[in-house]
């Protein structure tokens, strides 16, 4: 695997910084793997890439990791770009995709992330690290650290939905389970390094998960014929598919792949009990304020504070869109609605978006012939507690009353 990477760029000051040591952030804020996209030009064609296997591997050379003997994969493969004509319609809207990370291994897009990331850290020599996460970022770690063979930790609040906490278990992490949010996690993470010897994988502090992400959007221009939609929305939290997206819809641009020079509109969407990314944008803020109490169903959107919340915000704002919050109380109608109408099994965070989809076509913001893409970030099979049990009961024997099922 021929490496192109040629150095990290700080997002903060825009420094060079080594890419073959090993790097957490510059001035508190992330650290950018920079690529010689000319030499990439030269080296590999689009169309070629649609004789690879398809899985996120299929873009090496936009991506970090050296030597084939580290990559560390369970076998990502392409995720499905569904269209969903009923759903559609009931928003008035003609062209409406769900990209449905949920096909993942471990049932959500951190894979992507954690994927590169853990190949990276094992290349760099890393044999432990430690994670503090709202929920899928942690089974996601555990599994491609026990594919790896390094000690994983995994620091949880105590309220993370019960698979999360069993799936980082199962898979041989150290799974602690702390009175707080994410916040406070990551705090223990960070009071527990020089102690305990990890590297630290929280979102954004290392620059390697961006770059799985960043595979989100490479898979989705070459899935709609290197034409990117027109608009597209995603359940933001700490927010690094986003960058991700931007970032890899950069490096396309660059590289001439794109056949449409138009980028999509980005909508941020958050819970209205935790939206620090929709006040900032609101305010006209480059930053934003941590939420006290951050409260909703949706783990997954409980972040109080993002590391990277002036890149969500620089790249919403380049790109005309806006950052929105969903009323909590729409979060599980919609989850459900969705999950009727086309049999996608919808999570919490991205009923977010689509409750955000709805007013905005409400509004007439989202028109009825644009594109537009929402992400579906995680299994909704992971959510136990925002299932419904509806189910009617019958006594063994018994004759129900078929009129009244």
């Amino acid at each position: 695997m021929e490496s192109f990477v040629t150095h990290l760029e700080a997002s903060i000051d825009g420094s060079r910084h080594d890419h073959r040591s090993l790097a957490t952030t510059h001035g508190g804020r992330p650290l950018l793997v920079r690529y010689d996209l000319a030499a990439v030009k030269r080296t590999v064609d689009r169309d070629r890439l649609a004789s690879r296997p398809a899985d996120l591997w299929r873009f090496r050379e936009l991506l970090p990791v050296e030597l084939d003997e580290n990559v560390v994969s369970l076998g990502e493969g392409t995720t499905p770009l569904i269209e969903c004509p009923r759903l559609g319609r009931e928003l008035g809207l003609d062209l409406l995709w769900i990209k449905d990370e949920s096909h993942l291994p471990t049932g959500s897009f951190k894979a992507r992330g954690l994927a590169l990331a853990v190949s990276r850290a094992k290349e760099l020599g890393v044999r432990r690290v430690a994670i503090p996460t709202a929920g899928n970022a942690g089974g996601a770690l555990a599994a491609y650290a026990a594919r790896a063979g390094l000690e994983a930790w995994v620091f949880m609040p105590a309220d993370t939905p019960r698979v999360n906490r069993g799936e980082a278990a199962l898979f041989g992490a150290h799974v602690v389970l702390v009175d707080g949010v994410i916040t406070d996690c990551a705090a223990l993470v960070q009071a527990g390094t020089e102690r305990m010897g990890w590297f630290d994988f929280s979102t954004l502090k290392e620059p390697y998960r961006l770059e799985g992400k960043k595979t989100m959007g490479l898979e989705l221009a070459q899935q709609l014929g290197w034409r990117l939609p027109d608009v597209i929305l995603y359940p933001t939290g700490g927010g690094t598919g986003l960058i991700g997206m931007d970032k890899a819809f950069d490096e396309l641009e660059a590289l001439g792949w794109l056949d449409d020079a138009r980028r999509p509109r980005f909508y941020a969407c958050q819970a209205e009990g935790c939206a620090p990314l929709v006040r900032a944008f609101e305010r006209g803020e480059r930053h934003a304020e941590p939420v006290a109490e951050p409260r909703t169903i949706a783990s997954g959107l409980r972040v109080p504070r993002a590391v990277a919340d002036f890149l969500i915000l620089d790249a919403v704002r380049r790109s005309k869109g806006a950052a929105c919050a969903a009323p909590e109380e729409e979060l599980l109608p919609w989850m459900r609605r969705a999950s009727a109408r086309e049999g996608i099994g919808l999570c919490p965070e991205s009923a977010a978006c689509l409750s955000v989809l709805a007013r905005l076509a409400r509004e007439g913001e989202i028109a009825a012939g644009e594109r537009v893409v929402v992400f579906n970030t995680g299994a909704a099979q992971k959510y136990g507690e925002c299932l419904p049990d509806d189910g009617v009961r019958v006594a063994r024997g018994a004759t129900p009353d078929w009129a009244h099922l």
